[in-house]
């Protein structure tokens, strides 16, 4: 696989974080808990290198036990540290703000639900990015089950108008089955600017997640667009006990 080459100008940012105390144990970053005997973010760090990236165009976000995780990665990454848990959007700024000054946009990806990723579907989602001159672009999907999570509203003309998270649905927008993947693309420069600008969606904890990005791209008369996975097997979360046992089943059988 030969990566574009717009993509040695991109940088990529994956929160790594979290504990996953939904996953029953304290004692195991998130990304380190194992389907088929392998961490859940070596599959995505493979599918990157797969496709031809850099280790230095790849930034970890790390914050619970972050030296394990630094060991089980390995050198060659950028680590960057998350010291209070202050959502993604917080996660997000602390590694773009690492990154070297030469990628002028970056790829953000969750550590925990990208291990069915495809190259070519980040690609397409990057090259998206860059043709339609976006400051933020997001990638969806329409799960087979999209259930507890929020959707992603489109007007008549096929834009986006808003994202409604899983706390503010309402029965006509349980009827949507698109939702937001939480992978962003954005044009740092953007990013940083606009950053100070979100509202925290939890403001007693000053918690910032990725989502009020697109609140903020479509009051502020910025760019915004998505792509919509073709695959929306290639999203899967891992929250819970059950879905990490889910990914463990469909990680093997797909060897």
């Amino acid at each position: 696989m030969v990566m574009n080459l717009e993509l040695k100008n991109f940088g990529v940012v994956i929160l790594a974080a979290g504990q996953g105390k939904r996953l029953s144990c304290d004692s195991l970053p998130k990304v380190l808990y194992e389907i088929n005997e392998k961490p859940i973010i070596s599959y995505i760090l493979a599918e990157l290198e797969k496709g031809g990236m850099e280790k230095r165009q790849i930034c970890l976000v790390v914050g619970f036990m972050a030296e394990l995780v630094k060991e089980e990665i390995g050198p060659g990454y950028i680590y960057a540290l998350q010291t209070e848990r202050l959502g993604t959007a917080h996660a997000a700024l602390i590694g773009a703000e690492a990154l070297p000054a030469e990628f002028a946009n970056f790829l953000v990806l969750n550590g925990d639900d990208s291990a069915f990723y495809k190259f070519n579907s980040l690609a397409d989602l990057t090259e998206f990015h860059l043709a339609n001159k976006n400051d933020v672009s997001i990638l969806t999907c329409e799960p087979d089950n999209p259930q507890g999570l929020g959707r992603v509203v489109r007007g008549e003309n096929g834009r986006i108008i808003k994202i409604v998270e899983k706390e503010n649905m309402t029965p006509e927008l349980e009827k949507v089955r698109e939702i937001n993947t939480g992978t962003f693309c954005f044009i740092r420069d953007w990013f940083l600017k606009h950053y100070p600008k979100i509202k925290p969606f939890n403001s007693l904890k000053g918690e910032y997640g990725l989502p009020s990005f697109i609140e903020e791209a479509l009051t502020s008369g910025s760019r915004l667009g998505a792509v919509k996975l073709e695959n929306s097997n290639q999203w899967f979360g891992v929250n819970t006990p059950e879905q990490l046992a889910e990914a463990d089943r469909r990680k093997r059988a797909s060897i």
